[in-house]
């Protein structure tokens, strides 16, 4: 597959756009201005998500008002297409667009073909070209990898060290698919032209003007996700593998839930319902996410994969508020969405289970003297959000749901945790593994403190030993996770930013 586009890393150099690292709007600026005339431009890469057995998203954005045109085949070299006509592209969605490409064969790769045609018919853009796989009928094998946390901590996109090369080493293992497990971009992180480091070397980072502050308008939201496809690592990366994404908080702000009211200097509005509602459009607008897959037209669904069913967890939008009280019931999935999770993980017949979450259950997470995670931080019987949890783990065992993993990032480092009644407070459950893996383009902290509740025991942590270490330092991570079809063994890897092996487990399925 060979990647056409006009973001060429060397080119921007050589042009001196860089200079104090400060990129001007414009066709490679994050949010680009629409151009007039002359020929359109797809101006960030083209990707593919929320990919099924006969189907898949496709999208791009264009930078002036076009039509979306999309040809599929299977062989590279397009020989035979078949064409979609997609939507129109224009300034009400940002440029961007996506189309579900239907009728495909199962288990098969798909190689796609995007470009923008002008609204009079007479030009079009040059074409970007990509490819995904659908998902294999049940029994196949799957590869996926895992990961969250991108441009987060003042650690944008750094031209000296070739940009976010994880997406590089993700790319070398030939996953099938990529769950991103939220903080897809870092809203409220505002990124510096240059950072001093410890030991005397300095980062530097490309800036756009969106990113110089945080973001509160749509089209500061907006210039959040275009930063990222800035990159070439992730542009070639996103054209070649398909994605499930999910958020978490700084889509929007740091540790966010619904109704709260900052009491930051740097926002203008304080109203976080409202910057979450920019912040959704967003994220829908930018992301290859099919919004008449989620439950509510929201975040929340399923896929099923081959031998794996995907359930994609939204515990941001229904949490209640960090500041309520740890011991009394409280909510992170919300009533709906747990009794749809229950009753979709009961219903599934895959050998594999997958919950992808945007927050780990077990470890503490505070904010200040807050909560901002699962876990509550006290010894005992579940509370606070817990108890929605610990209602999720009685009634699946209750049902003898078999064979459920869960993939987390969250907390920026990679860690594997085995959770057993036979340690915990609250035993109405069956053992089972999460496993974390962060941040794949951020600053590194951790380990965090595990809560006693569900009895979860670390197996293996690998952690910096400081707090925000650049990714100079090499604790970047992600997870990889294969299924064999034939025996139903599945492994998951905790790999490091280079794609080296940390830690390797297999699971036999219980049948």
């Amino acid at each position: 597959m060979t990647e056409q586009t006009p973001l060429r890393r060397r080119g921007v150099l050589k042009a001196g756009l860089l200079g104090t690292g400060v990129l001007a709007s414009g066709v490679l600026g994050a949010a680009p201005a629409f151009a007039r005339s002359g020929r359109p431009v797809l101006t960030h890469g083209i990707q593919s998500g929320d990919v099924d057995a006969h189907s898949a998203i496709v999208w791009t954005r264009a930078d002036r008002p076009s039509r979306m045109l999309v040809e599929v085949s299977a062989d590279p070299s397009f020989r035979r297409v078949r064409r979609l006509r997609g939507p129109l592209l224009t300034p009400r969605t940002g440029g961007t667009g996506k189309v579900r490409v239907p009728g495909l064969p199962p288990g098969t790769e798909v190689h796609y073909r995007v470009t923008a045609e002008d609204l009079d018919g007479r030009a079009a853009s040059e074409p970007l070209t990509g490819r995904f796989r659908t998902a294999p009928r049940p029994g196949g094998d799957v590869r996926l990898v895992w990961s969250g946390d991108v441009a987060g901590q003042g650690w944008g996109i750094n031209p000296d060290i070739g940009g976010m090369t994880a997406y590089a080493a993700m790319a070398a293992r030939r996953p099938d698919l990529f769950l991103h497990n939220g903080d897809t971009v870092y809203a409220d992180g505002p990124l510096a032209e240059t950072v001093a480091l410890p030991d005397g070397r300095v980062w530097r980072n490309l800036v756009t003007p969106e990113k110089a502050k945080v973001a509160e308008t749509l089209e500061e939201y907006r210039g959040q996700f275009a930063y990222n496809l800035l990159d070439e690592n992730v542009r070639a990366f996103a054209a070649a593998v398909p994605s499930y994404v999910q958020w978490d908080d700084h889509e929007v702000v740091n540790n966010w839930y619904p109704g709260e009211i900052l009491d930051l200097p740097q926002y203008t509005e304080k109203r976080v319902d409202v910057l979450a509602r920019r912040a959704f459009q967003a994220f829908h607008e930018w992301q290859p996410i099919d919004a008449k897959a989620a439950v509510d037209g929201r975040v929340h669904r399923s896929f099923r994969y081959g031998s794996v069913e995907i359930f994609v967890l939204d515990m941001r939008s229904y949490k209640d508020a960090n500041t309520a009280d740890r011991a009394a019931p409280g909510s992170v999935l919300g009533q709906r969405q747990a009794a749809w999770l229950v009753r979709g993980l009961s219903r599934s017949t895959a050998t594999w289970k997958i919950i992808q979450a945007d927050l780990p259950i077990g470890l503490i997470v505070p904010d200040g003297d807050d909560i901002e995670g699962v876990a509550n931080g006290l010894p005992g019987a579940p509370g606070g959000r817990e108890s929605e949890l610990a209602w999720v783990l009685r009634e699946i065992a209750r049902r003898r749901v078999r064979n459920v993993v869960w993939l987390t990032a969250d907390v920026h480092y990679t860690a594997a945790h085995h959770y057993s009644p036979d340690r915990a407070a609250f035993g109405d459950f069956e053992p089972f593994w999460e496993f974390v893996s962060g941040p794949l383009h951020a600053g590194a902290f951790g380990p965090n403190t595990l809560d006693p509740t569900f009895g979860p025991k670390a197996e293996f942590v690998h952690a910096p030993p400081r707090a925000n270490t650049s990714p100079l330092e090499g604790y970047q991570h992600f997870g990889e996770l294969t299924v064999d079809g034939a025996s139903g063994a599945l492994t998951v890897d905790l790999r490091d930013g280079t794609g080296a092996s940390l830690w390797s487990t297999t699971l036999r399925p219980e049948r």
